[in-house]
């Protein structure tokens, strides 16, 4: 709803006070299909040129995202931190080999059945069931087990940016590719210099769309959904951490209503459970 409002204001202000202020908005709607087709034709043909294949069909589904909001909500971190919970809670009072049953295939085990979102994630579900296939493996040394979680972690949000970043690279290149655009109306003017005044001034005033609606485009619709994507994919990432920080407090000795505790602490301040919600649904889990 909020980029919707974001949209809506900025074509008023832009257009409305164009007009407002005497503009002929026929030279710009008679000159727009043909210069928007150039533009974002060059863009997007540049784009997938200079852009791997996820990261093109990735910028789908961040635009979707601006829309639609994170993945996570809070709901689904009070979920993680109930999962964490009972996987160390579990390894704590029955030993290692205790969980093995349930990272092997964590579809069908008692712990991770019951929070389908997070098992259905590829990356937090692997990224639970790998570091503590580790663990199981004898590498207990907390500075070890959060190393390599740091390197696991820096590599997925690497990817995760990847098609924000190469959307940017779109909104950087737009206004140059507008620049192409207008170029090529004056030199299409030029070829009619015989024309009365009245119809080089519409040409020349169409030429000059395409140099504003590159620079448009550019820092009013694509540069602002890059960076609102990109934001939301951190505030994602963040949901990985807290498994990274509870996992790391329990190696530390520190009890399981600890450990998560301490991730909750790391919760983002709009999706974290109070300290009293917590508690009673880790106290349904005990039950």
């Amino acid at each position: 709803m909020v980029p919707i409002i974001g949209i809506v204001l900025t074509l008023i202000t832009v257009f409305g006070g164009y007009i407002g202020a005497g503009g002929k908005i026929e030279v710009i709607l008679h000159a727009l299909p043909i210069e928007l087709t150039m533009i974002f034709g060059a863009a997007i043909g540049a784009y997938i040129v200079g852009n791997k294949g996820e990261n093109v069909k990735g910028s789908i589904g961040d635009i979707g995202m601006c829309f639609k909001g994170t993945k996570w909500n809070k709901q689904d971190y009070s979920d993680l931190l109930c999962l964490m919970f009972a996987v160390t809670k579990t390894i704590k009072t029955k030993g290692l080999l205790a969980i093995e049953e349930h990272i092997e295939k964590p579809t069908a085990s008692s712990i991770f059945s019951k929070y389908p979102k997070i098992v259905n994630d590829h990356f937090a579900c692997d990224f639970i069931c790998d570091t503590l296939r580790l663990i199981t493996m004898s590498l207990e040394d907390p500075i070890q087990v959060e190393d390599a979680m740091k390197q696991q972690l820096d590599k997925h949000h690497h990817e995760a940016l990847g098609s924000s970043t190469a959307l940017q690279g779109m909104a950087d290149a737009l206004p140059a590719i507008g620049i192409v655009v207008a170029v090529l109306g004056v030199i299409k003017t030029m070829a009619s210099i015989d024309k009365p005044p009245t119809i080089l001034g519409e040409m020349i005033g169409g030429a000059l769309v395409g140099t504003f609606l590159g620079v448009f485009l550019a820092y009013c619709f694509i540069g602002p959904f890059a960076n609102k994507a990109k934001l939301l994919r951190e505030q994602d990432g963040q949901f990985y951490m807290i498994i990274r920080d509870i996992i790391i407090a329990h190696l530390k000795g520190n009890a399981a209503q600890v450990s998560v505790e301490i991730g909750r602490g790391n919760v983002p301040s709009k999706y974290q459970p109070s300290f009293a919600e917590l508690e009673q649904r880790l106290g349904e889990i005990k039950t």
